[in-house]
C-alpha cells in the first residue's frame, strides 16, 4: 500500500516540496520567511507547511550539502512524529565566521522519512555483556592513536623527506 504524506499550507508563499528525482529519498524544505545568520548563531525558519505523517513513521530533517559547503550553514536536528501536527520549522546555525542571508523560497533543508519500530521499554539491574562493552567514540581506532602519539612524543617519527621514484617511459 502506497504511503501518502499529507501538506497543509499555513501561509500563501510556502511552497509544497517534491522530490527532485524518481530516486530521491528527501525533498527539500524552504524557508518561508527571510532573515540574517551572524557567525555562530542558531536561528529558527518556518516552512510555512503542516505534515501529516503515517502512523509507524518518522521525519528527519537533513542538512542540504550545498548550504552546507557553500555557506556553512547547517541544520540542527529535527524529529517530526506521526500525532506533531505543528508548522514545521527549521533551525539553522551559522558555523562560518561571516553573517549569512537566507532568502524567502531558498532551500535550506531536507526531509526524509522512515518506518520506526517502538520496542517496549523496561528497567533492567544489569546489561548484557558484549565485546565492545562501554567503550565510545574512537573505540575502534583509539589504539592506532594512541601508538601514534606515543611515536611522535618519542621522536621515532622519521623527519626525512620521503624519496620519490621517478620512472621513465620509453
Amino acid at each position: 500500500m502506497e504511503k501518502v504524506v499529507k501538506i497543509k499550507k499555513v501561509s500563501l508563499n510556502a511552497e509544497i516540496p517534491s522530490y527532485a528525482y524518481d530516486t530521491d529519498v528527501g525533498f527539500d524544505l524552504r524557508a518561508n520567511v527571510s532573515g540574517k545568520l551572524f557567525p555562530g548563531e542558531q536561528k529558527e525558519f518556518k516552512t510555512g507547511l503542516i505534515f501529516e505523517i503515517p502512523e509507524g513513521h518518522v521525519g528527519l530533517i537533513r542538512d542540504r550539502v550545498g548550504i552546507v559547503t557553500k555557506m556553512g550553514v547547517h541544520t540542527c536536528a529535527g524529529t517530526f512524529d506521526p500525532g506533531f501536527r505543528g508548522e514545521v520549522s527549521i533551525f539553522l546555525v551559522n558555523l562560518s565566521e561571516e553573517t549569512r542571508y537566507i532568502e524567502e523560497g531558498m532551500k535550506i533543508a531536507q526531509m526524509i522519512f522512515l518506518p520506526v519500530i517502538k520496542p517496549k521499554i523496561i528497567e533492567v539491574k544489569k546489561n548484557t555483556k558484549t565485546k565492545r562493552g562501554e567503550k565510545s567514540f574512537g573505540s575502534t581506532d583509539i589504539k592506532e592513536l594512541k601508538n601514534l602519539n606515543k611515536k611522535i612524543k618519542s621522536k621515532k617519527v622519521s623527519k626525512k623527506k620521503p624519496v620519490r621514484k621517478i620512472s621513465k617511459k620509453k
